[in-house]
């Protein structure tokens, strides 16, 4: 049973190929059904005074892709961002360079899922209340997959929308480096890792790109 939280001694000693490999491991063990046991009211009582997760993970807000279980991570283990449709806005990079600069975390991972509703309705062009704004956000990855899939450009196409889900992932990390000088500092420093992946609705397994 795991019952000791992050510490900054553990954090300090991770390298952001440590946590990525953390990671993809938890994910194993989630497809797997093999969750480590974890004691939470440990985890709460040594985390009141501070907090060292290793990474940041930026979501969809999806029900379906509940991130700390899809890594097998418990409390104190990672910050997570969650925004329909996983772009980055200033609030977002706010959020992220938090994460890195101030809290010592790793890893920013951009995870994006298949069938995702609101890369769905970037690609019908939805216009509704705040929701048109939001998905203003993904309409590059929609521009960029139109070039790259032959047929239907819609959500009817399951594989036009698999790849504008694949391709607003690449897309946000790219704008994640050009938007913020903090956090592209950090990686070229090795300080950290900025990449992305995509979580399996079917499977449960999160795949990098």
């Amino acid at each position: 049973m795991r019952n000791t939280a992050i510490n900054k001694q553990v954090q300090d000693n991770l390298t952001p190929e440590d946590v990525l490999t953390d990671l993809l491991a938890g994910n194993e063990r989630f497809v797997n059904n093999e969750l480590e046991e974890v004691s939470h009211l440990d985890l709460v009582q040594q985390t009141t005074t501070g907090q060292y997760p290793k990474a940041v993970v930026l979501s969809c807000i999806d029900s379906r892709v509940p991130v700390e279980q899809v890594f097998d991570q418990a409390i104190g283990d990672v910050f997570v961002a969650r925004v329909a449709g996983n772009f980055e806005n200033e609030d977002i990079l706010g959020s992220l360079e938090y994460s890195c600069a101030v809290a010592g975390s790793k890893l920013v991972l951009v995870l994006g899922h298949e069938s995702c509703g609101a890369v769905k309705a970037a690609c019908d062009d939805v216009k509704l209340g705040n929701i048109t704004h939001l998905l203003a956000n993904i309409m590059p990855a929609v521009k960029k997959s139109a070039k790259e899939i032959d047929g239907d450009n819609s959500s009817a196409n399951p594989k036009f929308v698999a790849k504008t889900v694949e391709n607003n992932v690449l897309l946000t990390i790219d704008r994640i480096r050009e938007r913020s000088e903090i956090l592209a500092d950090l990686e070229s420093s090795d300080a950290i890792k900025i990449v992305g992946g995509v979580y399996s609705l079917q499977t449960g397994k999160v795949t990098m790109l």
